[in-house]
């Protein structure tokens, strides 16, 4: 009898269990516009919180020949800091090596100038004209074909994007979003963007036409729960065409890893539930 009992019950709790799994695979997707409305204000909220870190950010640009061959290969180190969630860049390293004094001295003198910039540009406006970011690309899209995949263990809702022709921008940058398409990953569980794969459907010409981001070029974002505390920017990967009045033609890979994640403002003490994150 005992051992019935037991199988009853595992029995019994087996079948629990598959349908708690069956009930969350079918649970309805959220609406794409508005979902994308809680990403983007979760990805400006991030902004804002980004700005208690400081990280080492290594880029490596990879110049073509028009058959794809490496011609010569850049890299450079760069510590990325914010203020007034503003994103500032101090190189520490070009080609692999440590800047010369010299070097150093003008790149100080440049922080500092884009520092002073910082503190009296608004959030939410750029240093750069010419910048493109997340939260701008979550505006200007519009999403489609809703889907669960998992990433890492994690459930996260796929969408796939084109630009919005009738999103009012303020802008080169957004304009330039708006010639974008491609998928888009939300992490189901926080709301947060995990992946985004974008490319330029067409040509997108910048000073009067003087240059231009060529059809085709595209890019990888990828961001991550860094021990289990904050979204932060992990890698990204873009291969860009572009043409200028007098060039041939310019094309690169470029590669971008983001490691050692560190608390930055004292502030971020008085924050709860963050707490100091290595990598």
């Amino acid at each position: 009898m005992m051992t019935m009992l037991r199988a009853c019950f595992f029995s019994f709790c087996g079948c629990l269990c598959a349908a708690v799994c069956i009930a969350q695979q079918v649970a309805p997707i959220p609406n794409p516009p508005a979902l994308l409305e809680q990403v983007e204000e979760h990805q400006r909220q991030l902004d804002k919180t980004r700005e208690n870190y400081t990280w080492r950010e290594v880029i490596v640009t990879r110049l073509l020949d028009k058959n794809g061959n490496v011609k010569k290969t850049e890299s450079e180190a760069d510590d990325i800091f914010f203020v007034n969630t503003h994103e500032i860049r101090r190189m520490v390293e070009k080609d692999g090596k440590d800047l010369t004094q010299d070097e150093q001295k003008k790149e100080q003198d440049r922080v500092m100038k884009a520092v002073e910039k910082a503190q009296t540009t608004p959030p939410g406006q750029f240093l750069e004209k010419n910048t493109v970011s997340i939260t701008q690309i979550l505006s200007m899209m519009k999403a489609s074909h809703p889907r669960r995949e998992a990433i890492d263990g994690r459930s996260a809702l796929a969408f796939d994007f084109v630009g919005d022709p009738h999103a009012k921008t303020h802008g080169i940058a957004e304009d330039a979003s708006k010639k974008m398409s491609g998928t888009l990953w939300v992490d189901e569980q926080d709301h947060q963007v995990r992946r985004l794969v974008a490319r330029f459907d067409d040509n997108f010409h910048l000073g009067f036409g003087l240059f231009s981001v060529g059809k085709g070029s595209n890019f990888t974002f990828n961001q991550k729960l860094v021990n289990n505390e904050l979204w932060l920017p992990v890698d990204a990967q873009a291969y860009v065409v572009a043409h200028a009045l007098g060039m041939i033609g310019y094309r690169a890979d470029v590669s971008i890893t983001d490691s050692n994640y560190q608390r930055f403002h004292a502030q971020a003490e008085e924050t709860p539930g963050v707490k100091i994150v290595n990598k």
